[in-house]
C-alpha cells in the first residue's frame, strides 16, 4: 500500500492561507496541516478553522526564518524580536552550542504555544531549517519528548516535467541544489529518528519544484515513485485562496487541492490519501 500525504504548510501565518485550509479540506482533498505558531494569523487558525475540520491532522510548523520570535534569541533575531537569519547563517552555526540552545528553546516555546490549544501528530518547518542535522536531533528530542511520532525528512527522488516552462525556469535550477542538500541531510537524520523511534515520511515532494507546484508536477512525481509499494509520500504546498495575480503560484497550489481530476489520477496510482493520524 502507498500512502499520499497532502500537507499545507504556513497554516495560520494568515488568512488567506488559513481559508485555503478550510476550503481545501471541506471541499478538497486536504487532510493535514502544518501550523506556525508565530503566524499572524495564529488565533483564527485555532478558535476558526480547526473546529470546523474535525478530522484534519494538525502538525507543528517550526519557524526561525520569518516573523517575531517567542522567545528572546540573540543569535536569531534584531533588537525587535524579528527573525533575520537566512539558511547559510544556520548551516555556518549549527555547531554553536550557544546557537543550538536557542534554538532549542524557541522550539519548545512554539511546540507548547500549540500544544496548549491542540493536539498535533508531526512536526515539520518553515523552509526545511529543521533539516540542518544539529537542528534536527533538537527537533527529535523534542518529538519524543512531547508525544509527537511523526518528524517530516526531505529526501525527493529527482525527476523532471517535459515542458519547456519548468525546465527553463530559473526556479529549478535552485532547486536542484536544495534536493542534492537536502537529500545529504536526509540520509543523515534518518539514523537520528531511528535512535528516538519516531516515523517519517519516504519521500518528499515539493521541493525540486518549489514556486512552481500545480497539478502536473504533483502528478509527475507521484508517478516516479509508481513501482515502489509499503511506501509514505508526502507533498508539502504552501496554498493561499486569494489570487493575487495571475501567477502567484500559492494560489496556484490551493487550486490543485480542488482538482477532483487529480484527486482521482492519485487513488488510480494506488495511493492511499490520509494524513499522519495513521
Amino acid at each position: 500500500m502507498k500512502k499520499f500525504i497532502l500537507n499545507a504548510d504556513d497554516f495560520g501565518k494568515s488568512q488567506d492561507n488559513n481559508r485555503a485550509v478550510l476550503n481545501g479540506c471541506s471541499s478538497g482533498f486536504i487532510k493535514s496541516a502544518s501550523l506556525m505558531a508565530n503566524g499572524a494569523a495564529f488565533e483564527s487558525a485555532v478558535n476558526e478553522i480547526i473546529p470546523e475540520c474535525q478530522h484534519l491532522s494538525v502538525g507543528i510548523h517550526l519557524n526561525i526564518i520569518e516573523g517575531k520570535s517567542l522567545t528572546r534569541c540573540k543569535f536569531l533575531t534584531d533588537r525587535e524580536c524579528v527573525f533575520d537569519k537566512n539558511y547559510i547563517y544556520l548551516i555556518k552555526n549549527s555547531s554553536n552550542p550557544e546557537f543550538l540552545k536557542e534554538v532549542e528553546k524557541e522550539f519548545r516555546a512554539q511546540i507548547e504555544k500549540i500544544l496548549s490549544v491542540t493536539k498535533a501528530d508531526h512536526i515539520d518547518s518553515h523552509c526545511h531549517t529543521h533539516a540542518i542535522t544539529p537542528i534536527f536531533k533538537i527537533v527529535c528530542k523534542l518529538a519524543k519528548e512531547y508525544g509527537i511520532p511523526y518528524v517530516r525528512t526531505q529526501y525527493e527522488e529527482f525527476y523532471v516535467v517535459p515542458q519547456l516552462k519548468y525546465i527553463l525556469n530559473y526556479k529549478f535550477a535552485i532547486n536542484i541544489l536544495k534536493i542534492i542538500l537536502l537529500n545529504l541531510y536526509t540520509f543523515k537524520n534518518r539514523k537520528i529518528l531511528k535512535d528516538f523511534g519516531l516515523k517519517t515520511n519516504n519521500y518528499l515532494v515539493g521541493v525540486g519544484y518549489t514556486g512552481m507546484m500545480d497539478e502536473k508536477t504533483l502528478e509527475y512525481g507521484l508517478k516516479t515513485l509508481s513501482d515502489e509499494d509499503n511506501i509514505i509520500v508526502e507533498a508539502l504546498i504552501h496554498p493561499c485562496s486569494y489570487l493575487r495575480s495571475i501567477n502567484d503560484s500559492h494560489a496556484t497550489e490551493f487550486k490543485l487541492t480542488q482538482n477532483k481530476i487529480l484527486e482521482d489520477n492519485i487513488y488510480r496510482m494506488g495511493y492511499e490519501i490520509t494524513n499522519h493520524k495513521v
